[in-house]
């Protein structure tokens, strides 16, 4: 446990002491740079005592056996873990049943048809089977960003078919005002209007779209003064502090998490953790377009958002306002079943073929080469 997650459990503890006593909580801070420098993450025991709530984690199934026929060779339709024993393949689908269904149904026939259940004509059969490809993806490709600690169906839906964080393409209809026209996707303090999707601030309303389903460029700050050929405006910067608004949210921290406020732009001078954001940002596009958007035509029109788009996700979808799901607490380390497809059982030695002399030329030179490198 680091000093941010022993802070953020004093903070809340702090909480039910000092309301005993009839004051306010006082916010918490950490240091994370040199003093008088603004290098510090502030804790508001209130708010953490909230998210504590809404970061704990799901239900475990007990572990299975890996042995024994292939669930690929006993059911039909097997198509993602066709890897696991019928024994593993039989606790990820009841671990499922407790993380995603709705809770007045809580059984398998919330994706299957209970008359033949390798039937797959119903839309959650359907999108389960691409969240479980994109689940397994996340843990075996992406520990640039989720390290050690993974996902599972649980890291987003807590216990519900829909996750609570979840965004779609906002047309912005409402948004705009007869009398200044249009506000150029921002949100507006005149009443009726809505100042509700980014900090309740004055900031593009949906960063979502650009950054996080497009590739559209963050950074707008260069590194000399009056640089040429740096076109970014100040409606430009706008669009990326909205960005970086919604994702200090989502995690519950401030800018001074990731960025060194000497040096804002400098990558040497930042905290490791902005790398860590990087990569996140370019993991939730890349699965936003490979996993997402591809379920268009299978979400049903009452699933989908007023451009006829499908959910999405963004940072909060998963971090939930702590800066790792669940405090760093990991589920995924107790389910290798969705860490990635098994690797086959290794050949024999001796039914390895013989390399040929070129074969040895070849391999011996490869050798060369790589260690002249190192």
């Amino acid at each position: 446990m680091n000093t941010t997650h022993k802070l953020m459990l004093a903070a809340i503890a702090s909480l039910g002491l000092l309301s005993a006593c009839g004051e306010r909580p006082p916010v918490q801070t950490v240091q994370t740079g040199y003093r008088g420098t603004g290098m510090e993450q502030n804790y508001n025991p209130r708010l953490m005592k909230v998210v504590a709530e809404r970061n704990q984690i799901g239900g475990i199934q007990p572990p299975a056996d890996s042995s024994g026929p292939l669930a690929k060779d006993i059911y039909q339709n097997v198509q993602v873990l066709n890897d696991l024993s019928v024994g593993e393949f039989t606790r990820v689908m009841l671990s499922m049943t407790e993380w995603v269904t709705p809770a007045e149904q809580k059984n398998c026939t919330y994706c299957h048809n209970a008359e033949n259940y390798s039937d797959g004509s119903k839309y959650q059969y359907q999108v389960a089977r691409s969240m479980l490809r994109m689940t397994r993806e996340i843990n075996s490709q992406w520990t640039s960003h989720v390290k050690q600690t993974g996902v599972t169906c649980h890291t987003c839906h807590r216990g519900g078919p829909v996750p609570q964080y979840k965004w779609f393409t906002d047309p912005g209809s409402g948004r705009e005002n007869a009398f200044v026209g249009t506000r150029a996707g921002q949100n507006s303090a005149i009443t009726g209007l809505g100042m509700t999707t980014i900090g309740h601030s004055s900031l593009p309303y949906d960063p979502y779209t650009p950054f996080l389903l497009g590739d559209a460029n963050i950074r707008v700050e260069g590194t000399k003064a009056l640089p040429p050929g740096n076109r970014s405006s100040v409606k430009q910067a706008e669009w990326t502090y909205s960005l970086m608004v919604h994702m200090s949210e989502s995690l519950g921290v401030n800018c001074t998490y990731c960025h060194n406020t000497r040096a804002w732009s400098s990558w040497e001078q930042s905290r490791p953790q902005r790398s860590t954001a990087w990569y996140g940002i370019r993991m939730v596009r890349n699965l936003n377009n490979g996993y997402l958007l591809p379920l268009t035509q299978v979400f049903p029109q009452h699933r989908k958002g007023p451009t006829g788009d499908v959910a999405k996700i963004n940072c909060a979808t998963c971090h939930q306002g702590v800066y790792k799901p669940y405090f760093g607490q990991s589920m995924a380390k107790d389910y290798p079943e969705l860490q990635g497809a098994k690797k086959p059982p290794a050949a024999p030695a001796d039914a390895a073929p013989a390399a040929t002399p070129t074969a040895k030329k070849v391999i011996a030179s490869a050798d060369t080469s790589v260690r002249g490198r190192l």
